[in-house]
């Protein structure tokens, strides 16, 4: 499972070949969640409230290149680094 980002302590990973819908894996402290890349919601998991609230800001500011990366990951197994919010 590859790092995608990694920003205010959060690491973001995305399986290949993982299951629908497409998303990513958010890492924090010791808690985990499923973001869906289409809205930023958590559809498993939990994170705390402002590293929900900053995950989900920055998956709909990087929805192109995260569902570029969902693709790549599910067909040629490739998948590339994404900046994070502020970059």
């Amino acid at each position: 499972m590859p790092t995608i980002a990694i920003f205010s302590g959060i690491i973001i990973q995305m399986f290949f070949e993982d299951h629908n819908p497409p998303h990513v894996h958010a890492f924090y402290s010791g808690a985990k969640a499923l973001v869906r890349i289409s809205d930023g919601e958590i559809i498993r998991g939990s994170l705390p409230g402002p590293q929900a609230n900053l995950v989900k800001s920055w998956v709909k500011l990087r929805q192109t290149e995260l569902m570029e990366n969902w693709h790549h990951a599910q067909t040629d197994g490739r998948c590339f680094r994404i900046a994070g919010p502020h970059d």
